[in-house]
């Protein structure tokens, strides 16, 4: 399967603008044969907490909508980020589409980020999402996601790609490779991230969007600023790691559940 990273600076709640970026992402793609593109976090707006403007009921979704079209018209799957409203309460979610434009997942982010402002503005998922690309079960994550390996290691059970979407800043630079790098080795299974470039809401990005083999190999790493990286993965590989070093196998989830119940005999949060 061709991925297509799809490596945008998409301005600051500009939806008209990214959507032309978009665009002209998808059609390179296109040529290049790429059968899965995925774009980062909140794709049209980048990160937002304006839910009362930009904030989209999912039914009636402009954004699904653009894409779907954009999938039917170049036989593509897509990936991509929104903030979706439900009444009063708000959900930093990843879509994917298939190629025909069929929703194939919609992932809300678990872990809304608590250091900063979104827990006020969105409330977290709980649960997680699974999708058929080719020879691939795969499953979405959103950044702030990625520092939690649980997830992780659940949803790898099934999937052996997983896919980050993100708006990860500068400041924290340096824990994007490395955790990228943790997921794929610890769940023996590809994993993609996506970040944006540019500067948005005040913040600067750095992109570096990369596909990670089941070894922890960086395969793909995207140059500065707007660029697509494409980049063909096997599912078969990530089958084999697993069947040479067989980790999983070791694994002993139900001692981490009694591991998890602290003296009291009360469940600890992780």
């Amino acid at each position: 399967m061709r991925i297509g990273l799809a490596q945008i600076d998409m301005g600051f709640e500009h939806k008209q603008y990214a959507r032309t970026l978009c665009q002209e992402m998808i059609l390179t793609g296109a040529k290049e044969n790429v059968d899965f593109m995925v774009f980062p976090e909140m794709t049209l707006t980048g990160f937002t907490v304006n839910i009362k403007e930009l904030g989209e009921a999912f039914e009636t979704s402009e954004t699904i909508q653009f894409f779907k079209q954009q999938a039917i018209l170049h036989h593509m799957a897509i990936c991509f980020g929104l903030p979706i409203v439900d009444s009063q309460k708000a959900e930093n979610q990843c879509v994917i589409l298939s190629a025909t434009g069929e929703l194939l997942a919609n992932y809300a982010k678990i872990h809304p980020f608590s250091f900063g402002t979104e827990k006020e503005f969105y409330i977290g998922g709980t649960t997680l999402a699974f999708c058929q690309i080719k020879d691939f079960t795969l499953s979405p994550f959103i950044c702030y996601d990625l520092r939690f390996p649980e997830i992780f290691q659940i949803a790898s059970k099934q999937s052996t790609l997983l896919v980050v979407i993100a708006n990860w800043p500068v400041s924290r630079k340096e824990d994007w490779s490395i955790l990228l790098k943790a997921r794929a080795i610890e769940n023996q299974a590809f994993v993609v991230g996506v970040n944006r470039a540019g500067t948005g809401g005040g913040l600067a990005y750095f992109g570096d969007s990369m596909v990670i083999s089941p070894r922890g190999k960086i395969l793909a790493q995207a140059k500065d600023g707007t660029n697509l990286t494409t980049f063909d993965i096997s599912c078969e590989e990530a089958l084999q790691c697993r069947n040479k070093f067989p980790l999983k196998s070791d694994r002993r989830p139900e001692l981490y559940q009694q591991l998890m119940i602290n003296v009291n005999g009360e469940r600890s949060s992780i």
